[in-house]
This record gives C-alpha cells, sequence and structure tokens, in this order.
C-alpha cells in the first residue's frame, strides 16, 4: 500500500465542493500506535514470544464498588515488562526508524502505573479488612470509628482510582508512538539505503519522442484534470472514453486473477471510525495526517481498505481452522496527500482519490513471513502479465511506516516521467494491527478432545488465545497503472496499445486510438 505511516494542505483548493463535510482535522497531533508484540531476535521462537506476550497480564483499572473508574481511550494489549526488560533494543529500533517516541517517558509512566495499582490493591485489601471487622457485633463507639474509617478509605481509593486511570491513558498514548519492531534483515537507514531484491524486464526503447501521461491522456481524450478543479480543487481528476474502460478492465482483471489464488473477494465500507484508523497505525487528526476526517464526528475516509479489512474481525477469537484468512478488497481511497508538490505528483502521479485493489491476509505467527513472500509474487506476477519493467526493493528501516516489520515496494519504469514510480507494497505488520483491534486465535490443543479452535472464549480449545499476524499488500493502484500503461504502451501515431490480459476486460479493445479531428 502507498499509505506511509501515517500533512493536510492549508491551500484553499482543499475546501472542495465534493466534500464540504470532509476537512482535514488541524488538532493537535495523536501519536502513532505502537506494535507491542515485540519480534524475536534471530534464533528466538517468535510463536513462543507472541504466545507470552499475548497472555501478559493487562494494565487496566478494575471496576470497583466504590466507584467507575473513567471511561478512557481505546487501550492495545501492550506488553509493557517486554519493552521494559528490552529497552536497548526498543532504543535502538527507535534510532533506525527515526521515530519521535519518548521511551524514557513510557517507562517512567509505566513505573508509576506498577505503585499506583499496588497502593490501589494495598486499600481494597483495607477496606476489606474494614468491612470484615463491622461483620461482628460492634459497640456503637467502635462501629462508628470502622465506618469513618471506610469513608476515608473510600475517598481515598476513588482519587487514587481516577488518577490511575489517567496515568494508564498516558500511558497508553505515549506507548503507541514506539513503531514496530524491525525485521533484522532490513536495510539500516532511508530510502536511498533500500535494497534491489529483484529487477524484472529493461526500460523500453522508443524511436520517437517520449510523451508522459498527462499529454497523452490529453490528445487522446482520456482525463479532464482543468474541470476537475473547477469542481472539486487541484489533484482530482474526470476518465473519459476508454480511460474509463481501463480503470474498469484493471479491476476487474486483478480480481480475477487474485481470486484464483484463493482471496476473498470485499467491496469495503469507505468511511469508518477515527479509532479503527488509529489502531491500523495511521493518524486521522493532526497537522501531519493524510486522512479526510468528517466534521463534528469520529468518523474518517479510508486511505487504504486495508483499514475496513483488518477491522472486519475486530475484537474476536477466530478458529484456528479458518486461518489463513485472505481477502481481496476493492475500495476507492481518499488521501490529503499534504506537501505533495513538484513534477512527482504531474498527472495521476498523486491524487486525493482514486481506486485500488488491496490484498490482506490474516495468519497464524509462524506462517507470516511465508504469506509475504506470497503476496510479493502475486505482485510480481501481475506486473510481469502486462509485461511492465519494474525492481523489487526491501525498504530501509527510515522508510517503513510503523506498523512494518518488513516492507517491500515495486516500483516500475514510468518513461514519461523518466523514472521509477511506486506501483505497489507489501507490508508484515505481525501482531501490531491485530493487538489494537483485539483479532486473536485459539491455537490447537492437542490434548483436547475437539482440536478444531472455537471463535468463542472458554468453549473447545483450552489452549490460550494469540494474536494473529497480519499482512497488506496493494494488488492495483489503478491511477499508477494507467500511468504505466499509457506511457509505456505509446505508439508513434499517438495510440496506445492495451495489453493482452486486459482486452477480454475493454470488450476485445486493443488500441486506444486518436479520434479524428
Amino acid at each position: 500500500m502507498f499509505l506511509a505511516s501515517v500533512s493536510p494542505s492549508s491551500s484553499s483548493s482543499l475546501r472542495l465542493s465534493l466534500l464540504r463535510l470532509l476537512k482535514p482535522q488541524r488538532l493537535p497531533s495523536l501519536p502513532r500506535p505502537f506494535r507491542h508484540f515485540i519480534p524475536p531476535a534471530r534464533g528466538v521462537s517468535a510463536s513462543a514470544l507472541s504466545a507470552a506476550s499475548a497472555n501478559a497480564p493487562a494494565l487496566l483499572p478494575q471496576k470497583d464498588s466504590v466507584g467507575k473508574a473513567e471511561k478512557s481511550h481505546w487501550k492495545a494489549s501492550i506488553d509493557f515488562k517486554w519493552i521494559r526488560d528490552n529497552r536497548d533494543a526498543v532504543a535502538s529500533n527507535i534510532k533506525i526508524r527515526n521515530s519521535s517516541a519518548n521511551l524514557d517517558l513510557v517507562l517512567e509512566l509505566y513505573a508509576k502505573t506498577l505503585d499506583a495499582q499496588k497502593e490501589v490493591e494495598r486499600l481494597r485489601g483495607e477496606r476489606n479488612v474494614v468491612a470484615n471487622k463491622m461483620k461482628g457485633k460492634l459497640e456503637p463507639l467502635e462501629r462508628q470509628k470502622l465506618v469513618q474509617e471506610g469513608k476515608n478509605i473510600k475517598d481515598s481509593l476513588v482519587t487514587l482510582e481516577e488518577d490511575l486511570v489517567k496515568l494508564i491513558d498516558e500511558l497508553q498514548q505515549e506507548a503507541q508512538c514506539i513503531p514496530n519492531m524491525t525485521h533484522p534483515d532490513v536495510p539500516i537507514g532511508g530510502e536511498d539505503c533500500s535494497a534491489v531484491r529483484k529487477m524484472v524486464g529493461s526500460a523500453r526503447k522508443f524511436g520517437f519522442p517520449v510523451k508522459d501521461h498527462v499529454q497523452i491522456g490529453k490528445e487522446l481524450d482520456l482525463f479532464d484534470f482543468d474541470a476537475a478543479s473547477e469542481v472539486s480543487g487541484s489533484k482530482f481528476y474526470y476518465l473519459k472514453n476508454e480511460a474509463v474502460l481501463l480503470e474498469m478492465a484493471l479491476i476487474n482483471w486483478t480480481l480475477s486473477e487474485v481470486i484464483k489464488r484463493g482471496f476473498t473477494p470485499l467491496i469495503t465500507p469507505e468511511i469508518v471510525r477515527g479509532s479503527v484508523v488509529e489502531k491500523c497505525g495511521f493518524q486521522p487528526r493532526g497537522t501531519n495526517t493524510q486522512v479526510y476526517s468528517i466534521e463534528d464526528s469520529d468518523q474518517c475516509l479510508i486511505g487504504t481498505a486495508e483499514i475496513p479489512v483488518g477491522g472486519i474481525h475486530m475484537d474476536s477469537i477466530l478458529p484456528n481452522s479458518s486461518l489463513p484468512l485472505k481477502y481481496i478488497a476493492l475500495s476507492h481511497c481518499f488521501r490529503t496527500e499534504a506537501g505533495a508538490a513538484g513534477l512527482a505528483t504531474r498527472g495521476l502521479y498523486r491524487v486525493h482519490q482514486f481506486s485500488k485493489v488491496e490484498m490482506f491476509i490474516l495468519c497464524q505467527p509462524e506462517d507470516s513471513d511465508y504469506h509475504l513472500e506470497e503476496l510479493i509474487k502475486i505482485e510480481e506476477d501481475l506486473f510481469s502479465l502486462l509485461r511492465l519493467h519494474f525492481k523489487t526493493l526491501d525498504m530501509a528501516s527510515g522508510d517503513l511506516g510503523a506498523p512494518a516489520y518488513r516492507k517491500f515496494d515495486v516500483e516500475a519504469w514510468m518513461p514519461g516521467l523518466g523514472r521509477y514510480g511506486e506501483i505497489s507494497s507489501a507490508s508484515n505488520c505481525t501482531d501490531y494491527q491485530s493487538r489494537r483491534l483485539g483479532i486473536r486465535y485459539r491455537p490447537v490443543d492437542n490434548a483436547s478432545p475437539n482440536n478444531s479452535s472455537s471463535p468463542k472464549k472458554g468453549k473447545g480449545s483450552t489452549s490460550p488465545t494469540q494474536f494473529v499476524h497480519t499482512l497488506n499488500a496493494t494488488a492495483c493502484a489503478v491511477p499508477r497503472m494507467i500511468i504505466c500503461i499509457l506511457e509505456n504502451y505509446q505508439q508513434e501515431d499517438g495510440s496506445v496499445i492495451i495489453p493482452d490480459p486486459l482486452r477480454p476486460f475493454m470488450g476485445g479493445l486493443e488500441v486506444i486510438a486518436p479520434r479524428p479531428r
């Protein structure tokens, strides 16, 4: 996917007539969520660590008859003890990821929270002692003394429990700034340090002056940026004529190819709750967000189908037998693209609204590396079938979004732009998202007479639950695929040849030809 760990433009062009209710919120920036299971170093069992951290005690105030704890922000299942015990590794990871997370503050808040919990437990114990004493026969004076003592304990307990809730909320918010740990083979550094994993094909040699997709589209009457700018604002577009058929063909061909590989097709909601956006690792609000928020609500427009697909199994325990779950989702995507300017954003390359087909997998922890390879192969197979020249990159640590343990980008040669451009991305997010979304599974218990896990807690297998791993990958980001096809398949007479795999999905059309003048 193209949405990085996710700045809204102050330009009046973003105050869109098409999206009058929608605008990026200029509120203080929320911290980015944190993948709370820390992956092991080489030679350590990922499944063992995942199981241990999945069952770590949560830092949550208990409901008490003395007073109800204040409702707080959603909480992820963070293994704070692991973070504390592996402080050096976490600090090093924060540094190589160029993260602004404050580890010292997280650990300080964690220590304070533990102390506050101990004090709450001590006071509850004292309260119980007083309550037990009052059950017996007592002199009025002695009973009155115990009543007053109980009242003092109650008042202290209410105050302390309120302080504990605030401490836990602050701890959660700070901890969610900490990024996912990083795969040991990931190159360290900025984007320039990313390593080429694979190079496919070679750049086409042209015997005539090469045009970019904007010029091609204008001459073939395929899009209208000027009208869209008047109607909606900059970085919007109308697709026209054969470009409409080309978008539909790309979507339907991609869906048909990926469904053959065992993926379940989805069309997702395109408005989701802001909390779901956060749980998937993106900033729904703040001056640096890429997300359009709906004013006076807790809802946002999605920047990728990864978000609603990630939420489909939120707060559930999946049957072991159902894993892996593989989805191929079609949606429109909306991004502020704040701060984007220059030649790299020309035409369709960086826009506010576009169609995208996204793959998403939920699996057991020990299988996520395998499924990452599966997603990369699907991407490479699709782009090879279209005969594009592209390279697959193992992205460097400084270019990883907060959720990604490892990420591979595919960049295709775009001759009109004269450079490679990103057309796809595949990420293994391990249990970063599932710990926020509350998606678990129950491993098979061989000692149990019923070896198939039950989706409901306490039924079937007695094995403790574990968090699933989630992965995502772009199968087709439509505007950038249109760029690749128009620029790589352009002909000297101004026409564009349709790649063979797409022709059946365009009613047999083989060439987009110039219209008679």
